[in-house]
């Protein structure tokens, strides 16, 4: 979310992994809901970056494994280099990251200053900067590979939820994954002493396509810690003081990005706040969520060494408000390198609505099976999406029927645009043959 033959080196690299953190056992295969049946290193520490650097160092490995890394490309996050072989290992069970995920770590569009998401963290980072002046450390280059243990067990999230699943997260192996949120770098902050931050960073989630969802998009967290001293004095017990500050800070913010508006808090839970809020605000003639946040569990304080501290932390999708802020209808143009989207976006302007070029219409074409018990629509979304990459539009349920012999048809409608030229039909036709051809294979289902 494959044969069983392990290489020396990924062997290693699963021994490093548990050298850096107390993990869970990985899942039994059976679990695994595979193709075939949703780690902190701060630049500031110079341990975690000796941990890193030795988990991706070059090891002794046969001719072939040696060849391979030399000719796969890698990348660099956060003065680590990152090795296609250390995140694509098409022979490890325990493994379901495509190439096309893997190609997008490294980019960092949120570093991009002439970038919608840069251009929307400078204005929140520019929000702190003029009210909590010095006060906020800011991290944005921390590597997107994290422990089980960091990305769940650290911010509480409970050992049954659905966010745990192959389904639902990309996983190295099965202790490793792709970070799912930026709050999978809380608890080691607040262990090298952090107590305000802001964090933001790619994070990685299997799921549907639309124009609204991508699996791998931009979050921001921000971070706060209360010492008793600071609510002492206030009439009010450290949970309702911090939850007091957290929406007047959050109100700002909300006024900052998008003016003089209506704004409501609508309870509502998370593994790792108590209580917890979203906010959101009547933006454009309707009710806009804007963000998540809360109170930050005590257990993660006690963890980390705060236990008698409070503190709240909140959570933002970059995409989200710049596809409302920019007028951008369509997630995947966010990653267009096309001049006629790029050159709308200026350092420091928020908010330019941008101008459409592309009016290609979309093709569709149908496709029916009947599915297995092993059968999800996010491994549907990954086959797709590595044949077609970013010129599927859409994968829609149009219909489904169960026979009397008890099998399950699914009917999916499969949209094809380009943001940037005409498809042929020759290419669409070729791309839905290999599309149907690669269902077939890698879902094991029947195609009708």
């Amino acid at each position: 979310m494959r044969p069983l033959i392990r290489t020396a080196r990924c062997w290693l690299l699963r021994a490093r992994v548990r050298a850096m953190a107390t993990l869970p056992m990985a899942p039994p295969a059976a679990a695994i809901s595979s193709f075939t049946t949703r780690s902190l290193y701060s630049p500031s520490s110079r341990s975690h970056r000796l941990l890193l650097a030795r988990f991706f160092s070059a090891a002794p490995a046969p001719a072939g494994a040696r060849a391979l890394r030399a000719a796969a490309s890698a990348v660099e996050v956060g003065g680590v280099k990152i090795a296609r072989e250390d995140v694509v290992k098409e022979n490890d069970p325990t493994n379901n990251v495509p190439d096309t995920i893997f190609s997008k770590i490294g980019l960092q569009l949120h570093r991009r200053d002439n970038h919608p998401l840069g251009i929307l963290k400078n204005t929140v980072y520019d929000y702190f900067d003029k009210n909590f002046t010095g006060q906020f450390d800011k991290f944005d280059d921390l590597c997107p590979l994290v422990s089980v243990k960091q990305n769940f067990d650290d911010v509480l999230v409970p050992s049954d939820h659905v966010s745990r699943s192959y389904n639902d997260t990309y996983y190295v192996d099965g202790q490793t994954v792709l970070r799912c949120h930026t709050s999978a770098h809380q608890a080691e902050l607040l262990r090298d002493g952090h107590t305000h931050f802001l964090v933001t960073g790619d994070v990685y989630r299997r799921d549907s396509i639309d124009s609204t969802h991508y699996p791998v998009f931009h979050q921001m967290e921000g971070f706060r810690v209360f010492s008793p001293d600071e609510w002492s004095g206030s009439g009010m017990d450290g949970t309702a003081y911090a939850a007091a500050e957290l929406k007047k800070m959050l109100e700002g913010l909300a006024r900052h990005l998008f003016g003089a508006v209506e704004m409501r808090w609508v309870d509502t839970y998370f593994p790792f706040t108590n209580p917890s809020f979203e906010l959101e605000i009547y933006f454009q003639d309707d009710w806009l969520e804007v963000l998540g946040c809360g109170v930050t569990e005590q257990e993660i304080l006690k963890r980390n060494g705060r236990s008698d501290h409070v503190a709240w932390a909140f959570g933002l999708g970059l995409e989200r408000l710049a596809m409302v802020l920019f007028d951008i209808p369509d997630i995947r143009l966010f990653w267009s390198n096309d001049k006629r989207f790029t050159s709308q976006f200026s350092e420091g302007k928020l908010g330019v609505k941008f101008k459409p070029f592309s009016k290609f219409p979309p093709c569709y074409k149908d496709m029916s099976f009947w599915i297995n018990d092993a059968f999800t629509e996010n491994n549907l979304c990954e086959v797709v999406r590595g044949i077609a990459g970013d010129l599927v539009e859409e994968v829609k349920l149009i219909d489904n029927f169960t026979n009397k012999k008890g099998m399950t048809s699914h009917c999916y409608r499969i949209a094809y645009r380009s943001m940037e030229r005409s498809l042929t039909d020759e290419e669409i036709n070729n791309l839905q043959l290999n599309v149907r051809e690669a269902v077939k294979d890698k879902l094991k289902v029947e195609l009708r």
